[in-house]
């Protein structure tokens, strides 16, 4: 209706065409005002004209039109009314016909490379992991939907000096019984003594470097020891995986680009881009106000930066990437502003395709949780704590519903992914367990009770004819829910392009507000057999549409709550 709406007012306004008015059109704060407006101020100085008379031009000229009940000025704006009846066909007709509403070809013959989620081997999985985790999952499904072909990166975080100072402090201080017995937690243990030790003996960090070196020269005792440190971590983080419901594409941390480094400093060499500083080499930035990028230390080693850039050189000959994302911490603005340029002044265009989607801290509103280690926040404890609580919240309010294990879990995890999506990355996500489980507030279990209240309706009524008398559907509470399932496929594209998964979530929670309305507004269980199913047929696609909208979250819905 939008779109027809652009359209007919593209034939009589030759200076915009129907998609820039289809930009242009809003929905006015009132039912009364009308379904659509269009605001005539932007047209003032083309035709040297008030708005308002504008306005009443174009309107005139308009005439009948069949979707149209009426169109009426106010000010400067032209408001349409809709035809109801047509309206509610319209909408209904374009689900059906899709194969998945909102769904497109956009990205077809697309790639892109979502960097995400990439935990410190050797380390647990703490609430930082979790958002980059949860904002790349979200975004992978996100493109999917559009069609784009899209390759889920693990960046691990398995190599670098303090590798070496692991391997230091197992072979001072560690067992091969203990790490067996203990896992990731004993590497922590001796990883912190050595910190602790190095303070009283500054040459344990040569010690270290020395021990790194080894690694990149291909020492088969300190890479057999590494590898091990790596599988044990990756166990530790499958389990984090599986209560998430995530998986990827490649799990090619750090280490394997090592490598690949060799050929990062040739070319910057080749190419008169590396100049010695301090003994390291770097590629100085001072011209885009940058400081320099260090490319290698002084001992020859890699770093970080080189292993991006080789990861970038590698990514876009594997994969030919038409974007290449990477999902990390704000504080890593810098470091890719410099690895990026870098690749830039090496000759590769592709450079502009290569985008940082930074995000923002996590805290505890109570600063406290029955976590292992007091200030670090682990992933696992977190989830499972979520997931506690729900099932607590179950047994007081809902103890006899069936699989109430299973809905504990999707509940519990699906109000932690709500919460860190429900703003915009960039600000900071506060867990804060009274508002998060709040099955009453703007949360993840209020979205999801919605969809469990139209499954419980469906359910009863039992099969549902396709048939439908839309004019059963032209009540206030009807349009305004039919408005929001109409605004999915925009949505959709719109929180692609602003690489924003809360444009998701915060729509699920209108079609929710929507859908609620409706169900207090039209019985819809009623002996009028016409009436029941016409809007038994609007519950059933709006059902989809939140259980859909959830899922491009990473989140499920239970069908009782």
């Amino acid at each position: 209706m939008k779109k027809q709406i652009a359209e007919l007012l593209s034939s009589k306004i030759d200076e915009l065409s129907a998609e820039e008015i289809a930009g242009l059109l809003e929905v006015p704060p009132k039912q009364d005002m009308g379904d659509f407006a269009f605001p005539c101020f932007r047209l003032a100085k083309i035709y040297h004209k008030a708005p308002p008379l504008i306005a009443s031009d174009i309107a005139a000229s308009i005439g009948e039109q069949p979707f149209l009940s009426q169109i009426k000025t106010a000010g400067g704006y032209i408001n349409f009314f809709v035809n109801r009846q047509e309206y509610a066909k319209q909408i209904i007709s374009e689900f059906r016909a899709a194969d998945s509403f909102g769904a497109s070809e956009t990205g077809k013959g697309k790639t892109i490379c979502i960097d995400y989620s990439s935990p410190n081997v050797a380390k647990n999985f703490h609430i930082g992991h979790l958002r980059t985790t949860i904002i790349g999952n979200s975004l992978y499904k996100i493109f999917s939907k559009l069609g784009y072909k899209v390759v889920r990166i693990n960046h691990l975080g398995d190599w670098g000096t303090q590798f070496g100072k692991l391997i230091v402090a197992y072979k001072r201080w560690g067992s091969k019984e203990e790490v067996e017995e203990k896992g990731i937690q004993e590497l922590m243990d001796i990883y912190v003594k050595f910190h602790q030790e190095a303070e009283k003996d500054p040459a344990l960090e040569d010690e270290a470097r020395e021990a790194f070196a080894k690694m990149e020269q291909g020492d088969e005792e300190y890479l057999a020891i590494w590898q091990w440190f790596r599988e044990i971590s990756l166990k530790e983080f499958m389990r984090v995986y599986n209560l998430l419901d995530i998986d990827f594409d490649a799990y090619t941390g750090e280490s394997f680009y090592r490598n690949m480094t060799k050929n990062v400093v040739d070319v910057l060499t080749e190419k008169g881009l590396l100049v010695e500083s301090e003994g390291a080499l770097v590629v100085r930035l001072d011209d885009y106000d940058m400081p320099p990028c260090i490319v290698a230390k002084k001992d020859g080693s890699s770093i970080y930066a080189t292993r991006d850039l080789a990861a970038i050189l590698y990514r876009k000959k594997t994969y030919d990437f038409d974007k290449c994302l990477y999902v990390t911490g704000l504080e890593q603005k810098l470091h890719f502003a410099q690895v990026f340029k870098v690749i830039e002044l090496m000759g590769n265009d592709y450079a502009k395709d290569l985008v940082h989607i930074p995000y923002g801290l996590v805290s505890l509103k109570d600063g406290k949780m029955s976590s292992r280690t007091g200030n670090v926040i682990y992933a696992e404890d977190i989830l499972k704590e979520s997931i506690g609580k729900t099932s607590a919240i179950i047994e007081e309010k809902n103890p006899d519903i069936p699989e109430k294990e299973e809905v504990a879990k999707i509940v519990g995890i699906g109000a932690i992914i709500f919460n860190d999506l429900y703003n915009q990355r960039i600000k900071d996500v506060v867990f804060d367990w009274n508002k998060l489980l709040n099955f009453d507030g703007e949360t993840g279990p209020y979205v999801q009770y919605t969809y469990a209240r139209a499954s419980s309706v469906l359910r009863k009524i039992g099969d549902i004819p396709e048939e439908i008398d839309y004019s059963l559907l032209t009540d206030d509470a009807s349009l305004e829910l039919l408005k929001t399932i109409e605004r999915y496929p925009d949505i959709i594209v719109d929180a692609a392009s602003k690489f924003e998964p809360f444009i998701i979530s915060r729509y699920s929670m209108d079609v929710a507000h929507a859908f609620n309305k409706f169900y207090q507004a039209c019985q819809i269980n009623v002996s009028d057999e016409n009436l029941k199913f016409a809007r038994a047929n609007l519950v059933k696609i709006a059902r989809w549409v939140i259980k859909d909208s959830l899922s491009l979250l990473g989140m499920k819905c239970p069908e009782q709550m």
